[in-house]
């Protein structure tokens, strides 16, 4: 049987009302947003928290998001220094973008918006999940390195391929990819959904 979190069971109370969206940024990050907390931040959403980092590409700011948990790997290439201040709803588009790339449902993809919340930052980051967010920026480089500027790529191919890495899970190796649509399915109030043929 499938553990429900604290938060999964507050966020089929209220439909989505009062969840936030926890983003762990890096100190080189941090100094280019306008609210960032130095202490813990609560974790409300059901999806749970993200890192961030902030990379230098080509002469463009580059962010990229790492899921804690599944490793689920995003980029946000190009970010203007005024779009740093709503850095959330950026990344919210983007997470909401590569679930309808992988296919999934619009229901699915409604509810994990409403999963999300509004976002929060502050800068305890984790060295385990940073290790892989660089470990995915090396696989970042790849795409990077067949394009004259970082921003003629693809930004959906290029995160479905990111998170087409096994991750571990205990014992088992899964895809980031498959294990972050089981949990986007697992979000009270959604329907079981078929991984796509690939």
């Amino acid at each position: 049987m499938a553990r429900v979190s604290g938060a999964q069971v507050e966020f089929a109370a209220t439909g989505g009302v009062g969840v936030a969206m926890l983003i762990h940024c890096t100190q080189r990050l941090a100094t280019m947003l306008p609210a960032v907390s130095h202490e813990p931040q609560a974790e409300t959403s059901p999806l749970g928290s993200w890192h961030a980092h902030l990379y230098r590409i080509d002469r463009r700011h580059v962010v990229m998001f790492c899921h804690d948990e599944t490793r689920y790997t995003l980029y946000l290439p190009g970010v203007r220094k005024l779009e740093f201040c709503d850095l959330g709803h950026w990344f919210k588009d983007t997470f909401l973008s590569s679930l309808a790339y992988m296919g999934m449902p619009d229901n699915q993809v409604l509810r994990a918006e409403l999963a999300l919340g509004p976002a929060t930052f502050d800068t305890c980051t984790n060295r385990s999940v940073l290790a892989s967010l660089n470990r995915m920026r090396y696989r970042l480089d790849t795409h990077v390195l067949e394009v004259a500027d970082v921003m003629l790529l693809n930004p959906m191919s290029v995160n479905r391929g990111l998170c087409r890495y096994a991750t571990s899970r205990g014992k088992t190796l899964r895809m980031m990819d498959e294990v972050m649509m089981e949990r986007v399915a697992g979000l009270p109030g959604s329907v079981a959904v078929r991984m796509p043929l690939r």
